[in-house]
């Protein structure tokens, strides 16, 4: 047992870290390919019917044939999408500056935050169209609201993780809370809020979807409505798999920034 412990660190211990991620990349592919090929080949076998489940090949065909009107919805999903997020980093993350350094906050705003984080945000969307009327701006609410609660979270976390050695050797050096904060605190807290941005951009197009379900004229959640009650399933399928090319992108987007902003954030 201890010997093929062994053997495992050393390997762990050779392989270049580009090498490794090369392998994840290169992993996830075939397997991705194999099981749109299986996908294909059973859909084929048994003669599903695409308005119940389409071949991958359907789907792709769809898409050709609607791509303008898939990157006129793409557009405006990703529109509501950025804006909510953008808007929630711009309020939660003061807010959480703003809580950690006030006892009066941390007793009474936020543990109503953690409590409002349980709300399903799915049942707040239709009373957001009710109060705001159709349009883009509820769309935009929706997105907010289920990004605020992460980052809020993660930013405090980040905040008061602070280890109370290094915060007694600043004491001692008789820096001030300006000092403190930008050396110390938000410095150690960037890896914790980049984790809550992370998280804030996968729900983001998801609040942008639920809000397009809801009400609305145009976005790539009003196409798959449109699309299923006509029993246009292959083009509903090509809106999610863009909805799904469009998390993964943004996702990647914001861990890019990450390296960049935070070189000394731990990385797998």
């Amino acid at each position: 047992m201890t010997s093929q412990t062994t053997v495992f660190e050393e390997e762990d211990e050779t392989t270049e870290p580009g090498e490794s991620t090369l392998r994840a990349i290169l992993g996830a592919t075939v397997t991705l390919i194999a099981l749109v090929l299986l996908w294909e080949l059973l859909s084929r076998q048994f003669q599903i019917p695409a308005w119940l489940l389409p071949a991958p090949s359907l789907i792709a065909q769809s898409m050709i044939e609607w791509h303008s009107e898939l990157i006129g919805h793409s557009v405006v999903t990703l529109y509501e999408t950025l804006v909510g997020f953008g808007f929630a980093i711009a309020i939660s993350i003061p807010l959480a500056v703003a809580v950690v350094y006030s006892p009066l906050l941390q007793n009474t705003i936020y543990p109503i935050l953690l409590a409002l984080q349980s709300m399903p945000k799915v049942a707040i969307a239709p009373l957001l169209a009710l109060w705001i009327g159709f349009g883009t701006l509820p769309k935009i609410v929706v997105v907010f609201l289920v990004c605020f609660f992460p980052i809020v979270v993660a930013t405090t976390s980040g905040l008061t993780s602070v280890p109370a050695s290094l915060m007694d050797l600043i004491r001692s050096l008789s820096a001030s809370s300006l000092q403190t904060f930008v050396k110390i605190r938000f410095p150690t807290a960037m890896p914790h809020i980049f984790v809550g941005l992370k998280i804030a951009i996968t729900f983001a197009v998801i609040g942008a979807v639920i809000g397009e379900f809801v009400g609305s004229e145009n976005g790539l959640g009003y196409l798959i409505l449109v699309s299923t009650s006509q029993s246009r399933t292959p083009l509903a399928f090509g809106a999610l798999v863009l909805l799904t090319v469009m998390s993964i992108v943004l996702y990647y987007a914001v861990a890019f920034i990450e390296r960049i902003v935070v070189p000394w954030a731990p990385r797998n």
